[in-house]
Order: structure tokens, then sequence, then C-alpha cells
């Protein structure tokens, strides 16, 4: 592709995948059927898989050689650097990531948040929300975002909790130049991070709209914990990013722990769970207390594309 056509291309979309035979033709139709007044670009990153995927995956290469580039691993990696070297490698615009297991239901979806971007130099986040699925496409009942989820917010907010389903953001391409090594070593918590990254330098919009699916199935790497254990993740999650941000920022982290894992205790409470409230009042303490009343909301769970 040239030059000139790269300048014109409206979006890259990133499917990331691993063993997702069962799926991933689900994802890559619903991307396929994307409607656009602006050509767009198709960047499948495979990490190895085992079950077949990747030789679907080269079948659409296949089929669609002027859309499709396919970024293959050659041993499986079971890193960020499978979502960090499709956003390095995107020419559009916007960057909209969806995985390998989950799919898009309105072929508008793109669409829409591109129109959205375009009217909205200060935003550098659009998402909306997304129906809870089974690995038969039947509907959980469920929604990503719970009603009054606000049509801006920003990076204050995202570090109490990741309210955006990876497969509903699209990511201004040139409001982050580069992608930090570090990223790599967050996995399996793959989007929470790449949120940050671009919360830093906008704002976050959001379209009241459910246009994808998120599949909850037996295969995923964070769904799959036990509550517990993805409270331990996100933690880590906290430790990490504190250690890798200028001091400003590692207080505003440590401020959305204490907040974080305020809320979550009070939840326990609420349980009689003495155990686990204990643990989030601990985990609350590694945020630095400091005078300031914290949000004791409890919020999401991180870690939508890491299932």
């Amino acid at each position: 592709m040239s030059p000139r056509q790269d300048a014109a291309l409206a979006v890259s979309v990133l499917v990331v995948t691993y063993n997702h035979a069962r799926f991933v033709r689900q994802a890559l139709d619903s991307a396929l059927a994307q409607r656009l007044p602006q050509p767009f670009e198709l960047l499948v990153s495979e990490d190895c898989s085992t079950d077949g995927t990747r030789e679907i995956v080269q079948e659409y290469a296949q089929r669609h050689p002027h859309l499709v580039r396919l970024l293959l691993s050659e041993r499986n990696l079971h890193s960020n650097e499978v979502v960090a070297r499709g956003v390095r490698a995107a020419r559009g615009r916007y960057v909209a990531v969806l995985d390998g297991d989950d799919y898009w239901t309105s072929d508008d979806k793109l669409g829409a948040q591109v129109a959205f971007l375009d009217v909205r130099p200060d935003v550098t986040i659009c998402f909306h929300n997304v129906q809870v699925v089974d690995e038969h496409s039947q509907t959980t009942g469920r929604l990503w975002n719970a009603p009054g989820q606000p049509e801006v917010s920003g990076l204050h907010e995202l570090l109490r909790g990741n309210f955006i389903a990876t497969s509903s953001v699209v990511y201004r391409r040139a409001a982050v130049s580069e992608i930090p090594a570090w990223y790599g070593g967050f996995f399996p918590v793959t989007d929470w991070p790449l949120h940050v990254l671009y919360a830093r330098e906008g704002r976050i919009g959001y379209l009241d709209r459910t246009l994808g699916a998120y599949r909850l199935h037996a295969g995923g790497l964070f769904s799959t914990l036990g509550e517990r254990e993805k409270l331990e993740a996100n933690a880590d999650f906290y430790r990490r990013l504190r250690a890798f941000s200028p001091g400003p920022l590692a207080a505003e982290v440590a401020r959305g722990q204490r907040d974080y894992f305020f809320g979550w205790a009070d939840e326990f409470r609420r349980r009689g769970d003495r155990r686990m409230l204990l643990r989030c009042l601990r985990l609350a303490w590694e945020g630095r207390l400091s005078a300031a009343r914290p949000d004791r909301s409890v919020l999401p769970m991180a870690g939508g594309g890491a299932r």
C-alpha cells in the first residue's frame, strides 16, 4: 500500500488471537462486515496457536490480500508484545482492537466511533457497551457497562477500575508515539495498561450503544480465574504501573489502588466475608492511604482481552 493510501486509512483493526479456532471466523467476519466511507486495514496478530487458528487466519489473508496483514509468532510469546507489535504496525488514524474470541454485532460500529473521534480531537479513546455471551454466542443477559456510564471520563476514573471492554475500544493512534517496553510484562492484563497510556494523552468518550460481544468460555485466561485470583492480578497491575510511572502519575495510581480495593472491601463486608475484607484492606493500604476520602463504589475487574 502506498503512502498516499496509508494516509487515507481511517482505521487499523487489530485482531489478537491465540487458540481461537472455534471463534476467530466470527471475529474476522464481523470486522470485514464493517461499512466505512474510508478504507481500513485488518491486522491479525497470532501467537503460534496449536488448534488450527493460524491456518484459519492464513486462509483469510489469502482471500483478502489487499486488506488483511498477518503478524505471526515463531513461538508462543505469552506476553503483551502480541498486542504491542500490532499497534506499532498500524497505519490508520485510529486503532480498533478485537480479540479473536469476541465479535462485533453492528456493521456501523467503526463508522460511529470514527465519526465521534473526528469531531472530538480532545478524545484519545472511544468505547461502547458490549453484551456478555457464552461460548455458543448466546447472551447471558448481562452488559459490560451499567446504565449511567458517563459520556466523557478520564484517567482519574480509569485508574479506579477498568470499565472499557477490550473489543469496544478505538484509540487515536497518534496520541501515543511508542508503546513502552514495560507493557509486555503486564500479561495477562492486556487492555487496562494500554487504556492508561492513551488516557494520559486525552479524554475517554463513550457511545451508549451495544455494538459488540464479549465471550466467556473455558479457554479464557482471565475470565476463568476466581474472584480472589482476579483481585490479586489487579493488585499486581497496580504495583507494576506504579513502578513504571513518573512521580505525579505514580501518586495517582496509588490513589486509584486505594479506592479500588476500599470499594471491594466494602463489598466483602456486605457479604460477611471477613477473610477477603481484610485482604482488600491490606491491598488498599499498599496504595499509601492519604487523608482524602476514598470513592468506595465497587469497580469492575480488569482483563477483558485476556480471558
